[in-house]
């Protein structure tokens, strides 16, 4: 009887033992879970780039609605003229700024900024240089024919001239080498454009 009690006790004491054991396992794994993933946060955060200012930031954020406006405005191009040197370089806009969006997306959300948006519309880019007013667009979608070739050319020029200033900017005051390559690229090819544009004014 007594031998009988002290064989269930010494059971009863072992189980017990294993499982306090095995809940301090358990509570290991959890700290060691967190840990890790405390160390992933902080790699991420640490793997930040450093290698741009604040003028490499603005250009970015301001480009990018600034070239959204010019593929809209190549967009609307096709079905408003039979001008095919237009067509042509309207084209041309489009599928050299499109992807210069994504590369000015990606280099921001590399500097840990938020991807950018084309922006609300028109409205809040007034003092953008270059940047066309709501008035001016819905001008330019109502125009047709010749008068629409004048106008969209005698804008986009404009345009240009405010993309080619900021662009400018970058190259004075920026620091990151790639966004001082696109500021670079930006210059060169609508310096090209604003050319061709002024010929086929008869400028």
């Amino acid at each position: 009887m007594f031998e009988s009690t002290r064989v269930k006790l010494a059971v009863l004491t072992g189980l017990s033992s294993a499982a306090l054991v095995a809940a301090g396992c358990g509570g290991n794994d959890a700290a060691t879970v967190q840990a890790v993933g405390d160390d992933a946060t902080t790699s991420v955060a640490a793997a930040t780039r450093s290698d741009f200012n604040a003028a490499d930031v603005e250009f970015l954020q301001m480009m990018y609605p600034h070239h959204a406006q010019a593929v809209e405005m190549a967009k609307l191009v096709p079905g408003r003229t039979q001008n095919q040197e237009l067509i042509a370089l309207a084209q041309a806009v489009e599928q050299a700024q499109a992807p210069e969006m994504r590369q000015i997306s990606t280099l921001l959300v590399s500097f840990g900024k938020p991807a950018p948006g084309a922006g609300g519309g028109h409205a809040g880019h007034g003092g953008m240089p270059g940047m066309m007013s709501p008035e001016q667009m819905t001008a330019l979608e109502l125009a047709s024919g010749a008068a629409f070739d004048e106008k969209w050319m005698t804008m986009m020029i404009e345009h240009h001239q405010g993309a080619i200033a900021m662009a400018e900017t970058e190259l004075a005051q920026g620091v990151n080498a790639e966004a001082k390559q696109l500021a670079e690229a930006i210059i060169t090819a609508q310096r090209i454009e604003i050319d061709q544009m002024r010929k086929m004014l008869g400028q």
